[in-house]
């Protein structure tokens, strides 16, 4: 007999479904706001159009979005003999140093450079710290290099190149140019506009900002198969004070705090695990590498907006920790009768939190 995940160690099996490669998202819709929304709530479904968010927010809610601007991360060099070499950032330390994958017939040797558009950068060597990536050396800033060189990195399931199209819709209209850093978008995100912004925030709804970039991790597949040993790649974020004041007022005049996207939510449960004060949110700023699966205790958050996730991802978990696994079973299993579209640039969902801590 099969116990249940109740009783149980958890594995990659009970995070799996069936997806018809067919319903992966391979372009936006025409607009932000023309996607679906699968409204899951503890004891029914309801299939909506994505502006229905209005509706759904309340005046006294606030919605915390992941302010990140997705930077053109890869990169094409040629090593010294001639070999092709690609370059995917995960991280830039500071204006001329970052961490990266590195893809090539052989690995650099520390010491080697690397030829990009004529611009030669040094491989410092492997940051066992860092997932075992290569820590580059650029001999000029990075950023107008990527500007100019580089091109957006797109997932590995979409299937053509990044063009001008992608450039612009693969990042959220409320992308800070002063924060660049992500390497892959916060994608529940991508789903506003402008306008529909504006009048989720004249219905009263507080808008609220975080910050974290997203590594190359994200697309990283869990390779345990019991998953308390799975170990989470390390991202940058911060919320600030101001976000912490946003939310605590929010909550004391009985409203909600929405995360948009689950790096919103782990900003900020992670500010709240790093507090020190038993849960509570306090302003923060640093790396973190946390993994929510079930039983994990939400602090903060108490509805999200996210968008359809791989199987056996840890995405999966986290979303499984928050509304339940069988919910979010079920609720999967009906986005794909329905025939939604999944993944970055597929459909989103908007997610109950679970009623208690029993509910599996």
């Amino acid at each position: 007999m099969t116990l249940p995940a109740s009783q149980r160690s958890l594995t990659l099996d009970d995070f799996d479904y069936h997806l018809p490669e067919e319903l992966i998202a391979q372009h936006p819709a025409a607009e932000r706001r023309a996607s679906r929304l699968l409204h899951v709530q503890p004891d029914a479904l309801h299939d909506l159009m994505f502006p229905a968010v209005l509706d759904l927010l309340q005046p006294s809610d606030c919605l915390v979005v992941n302010d990140t601007r997705v930077i053109k991360a890869r990169l094409f060099g040629k090593k010294a003999t001639g070999g092709a070499v690609e370059i995917l950032l995960d991280r830039l330390i500071d204006a001329d140093h970052a961490y990266a994958m590195v893809r090539a017939s052989k690995s650099p040797q520390p010491g080697s450079y690397i030829d990009v558009a004529g611009h030669a950068v040094e491989v410092l060597g492997r940051d066992p710290d860092h997932g075992d990536q290569y820590h580059l050396r650029f001999g000029s800033e990075i950023l107008p290099l990527l500007d100019t060189h580089g091109s957006v990195p797109l997932p590995p399931y979409i299937s053509h190149e990044a063009d001008a199209d992608d450039e612009r819709r693969y990042q959220t209209v409320y992308a800070d140019a002063s924060k660049p850093g992500a390497v892959a978008a916060p994608t529940a995100g991508l789903h506003f506009d402008d306008a529909l912004l504006a009048a989720i925030q004249a219905k009263g709804v507080k808008l609220v900002k975080v910050t974290l970039h997203v590594g190359a991790g994200t697309f990283a597949p869990v390779r345990v198969t019991n998953i308390a040993e799975h170990k989470m790649h390390s991202e940058w974020f911060s919320v600030p004070q101001n976000a912490v004041d946003a939310i605590l007022e929010a909550k004391a005049r009985g409203g909600r705090c929405v995360a948009v996207g689950t790096t919103s939510m782990r900003s900020l449960e992670s500010a709240a695990a790093l507090s020190g004060s038993g849960g509570s949110l306090r302003a923060a700023t640093g790396d973190t590498s946390i993994f929510i699966t079930p039983g994990f205790k939400f602090n903060v958050v108490d509805a999200l907006i996210t968008n359809f996730h791989l199987p056996k991802s840890t995405l999966m978990m986290l979303i499984s920790a928050f509304a339940g696994m069988q919910r979010v079973r079920t609720a999967y299993a009906h986005a794909v009768a329905q025939r939604y579209r999944f993944f970055s640039y597929g459909d989103a969902m908007f997610l109950e939190k679970k009623l208690n801590d029993s509910e599996i």
